[in-house]
């Protein structure tokens, strides 16, 4: 395995640290395990901090990586916060971010932890004040 992942809860949301190479297989399968612990701690709330050393992808390999990523966990989380520590390039990362919300996937990036923290923790009071319930989400499969 070329990560580590270690997932810790919080009040109204997983925070996932993930540490380890760059490569696309190293991120499918994070993504793949953070999305499979989302649904089994009924958590739709999640804020990915991605300590991932090496070269960073391509906009080609960040469009595949994405888009596919994006409409396959589609309805799988309300709110995903990123951070991702070694960005080289915020344009790059709003490239990613526009990508996954132009395919409706709830993802905001973020150049800090605390503020991730910050909006996942409004958009847990946002869920309270509409009356949401906390495993009223089903993802979609």
């Amino acid at each position: 395995m070329t990560y580590e992942l270690t997932i810790t809860q919080k009040p109204g949301y997983l925070h996932a640290v993930v540490t380890g190479e760059n490569t696309r297989d190293s991120v499918v399968r994070y993504l793949e395990e953070v999305i499979r612990e989302c649904t089994l701690r009924q958590c739709f709330r999640v804020l990915i901090e991605e300590c991932l050393e090496g070269p960073r992808f391509s906009t080609l390999e960040i469009f595949e990586v994405v888009s596919t990523g994006a409409t396959r966990f589609l309805g799988a989380v309300t709110a995903m916060a990123y951070v991702d520590v070694n960005a080289q390039s915020e344009e790059m990362l709003r490239f990613a971010e526009n990508v996954a919300v132009n395919r409706a996937f709830p993802v905001k990036i973020f150049s800090t932890v605390a503020a991730a923290e910050r909006w996942l923790r409004a958009a847990a009071s946002r869920s309270v004040t509409r009356g949401e319930r906390a495993g009223a989400h089903k993802p979609r499969r």
